[in-house]
């Protein structure tokens, strides 16, 4: 098992991408913690952990990691995954609330539980973290002004944190979904996804499943060598 012995948090654990990988961590050996507001489906695997929190209160993130410490000793990885589209409105029209929900999430929650389990890491002189941006954050879009610029952030952010802790062998890298067949994208207008699949080489959706599997190569030792890069998970669409 390519994750075995070792000890995962995964944020936006309960549903879409984040359920798909919680439960693959699982399936390779690790102890998974699951974050999310709230986990209204629990999982099979007794060594998933069910964290309600919000990802955006950094006293939430200091709390959650004393306690997997105190279970566990140690925290090898941490897949910061949750997010949300928001707003598909552009930089004039957005509201302020909005902006300022999107950014919180999307990219506070990053820093956030970045920012608690680097200690961990550097102690241990070892770790791994993935975290979730967006085709969009890789190659822009029109519109979705906060989603799009949080998601940019997220990829730059990543590069940080593995220039700045190589030297604890602490890597970082962020994944770059595409249009991929979670609740939220979903719940959106159908006729914007058939649009968006349309557009895509592969002329399909992605499941979440296979997101889940670029985060597995990335958090495990078979990345060893890999660092402060992306890998995109699309389609084909930024190849266009």
């Amino acid at each position: 098992m390519r994750l075995a012995n070792k000890v995962a948090i995964i944020s936006g654990g309960a549903r879409g991408i984040g359920r798909a990988a919680v439960e693959l961590f699982a399936e390779e050996g690790a102890t998974v913690y699951s974050l999310d507001l709230s986990h209204e489906d629990e999982f099979a695997q007794e060594r998933i952990h069910s964290v309600d929190m919000d990802v955006t209160q950094l006293e939430q993130w200091n709390a959650l990691v004393e306690r997997v410490v105190g279970e566990q000793g140690t925290i090898d990885i941490l897949f910061n995954n949750a997010g949300a589209v928001g707003s598909y409105e552009g930089i004039e029209t957005i509201e302020l609330e909005d902006w300022h929900r999107i950014i919180d999430l999307n990219l506070n929650g990053v820093f956030y539980g970045t920012r608690a389990v680097l200690p961990v890491m550097k102690k241990a002189h070892a770790g791994a973290m993935v975290h979730t941006s967006s085709m969009w954050g890789y190659v822009g879009a029109s519109g979705v002004s906060a989603y799009t610029a949080s998601k940019a952030a997220v990829r730059s952010l990543s590069k940080n944190v593995a220039l700045t802790y190589a030297q604890f062998n602490i890597r970082s890298n962020s994944i770059h979904p595409g249009i991929i067949g979670t609740p939220m994208v979903m719940a959106q207008d159908e006729s914007l996804t058939q649009d968006l699949v349309d557009k895509t080489p592969l002329g399909r959706l992605g499941t979440p499943r296979e997101v889940a599997h670029a985060a597995l190569f990335l958090a495990s030792d078979d990345a060893s060598y890999i660092t402060g890069t992306e890998l995109v998970i699309d389609g084909g669409s930024t190849a266009q």
